[in-house]
């Protein structure tokens, strides 16, 4: 018989490794890997969907090198405030998020992300951005 997951104080449904700074008010949705072995810290009042995964290292050097790279590789990664990162999102080792971002659904995020910057796509490519002129009545403005 499985003890299941790890307990948490965000989600009974992820899988959170290491010890994650994260803000007041963020939610953290089931089935997302967290991963803060190299540092991770989440600002205040964010959304990060289901099955996201959030990544602070990487064994791939030390993989294809049969192991003549001993070394996982970790690099901390910052989320800012209200940042909003889609279902099934992968942020990777190294990458910050700057305030108010979104991260649209599916997207592989390899480069750090401005404030208030969409981004989506895989590798994740900025899209659009976030007016909040109006803050009652945000705006997500996509194109050229």
């Amino acid at each position: 018989m499985s003890a299941g997951l790890p307990p948490n104080p965000w989600n009974e449904h992820a899988w959170v490794v290491g010890e994650p700074v994260v803000g007041e008010g963020t939610w953290i949705g089931a089935f997302t890997m967290i991963d803060a072995s190299g540092g991770l810290t989440i600002g205040r009042g964010c959304d990060i969907s289901s099955g996201v995964h959030i990544y602070t290292h990487s064994s791939a050097k030390r993989c294809v090198s049969g192991r003549r790279f001993a070394e996982v590789e970790r690099a901390p990664v910052t989320i800012g405030d209200h940042v909003f990162i889609g279902a099934n999102a992968v942020v990777n080792m190294g990458v910050t998020i700057g305030d108010e971002a979104v991260v649209g659904a599916g997207a592989v995020v390899t480069a750090d992300v401005p404030a208030r910057a969409i981004v989506g796509g895989v590798p994740a490519r900025q899209i659009g951005r976030v007016d909040l002129d109006d803050p009652t009545d945000p705006r997500f403005v996509t194109g050229s």
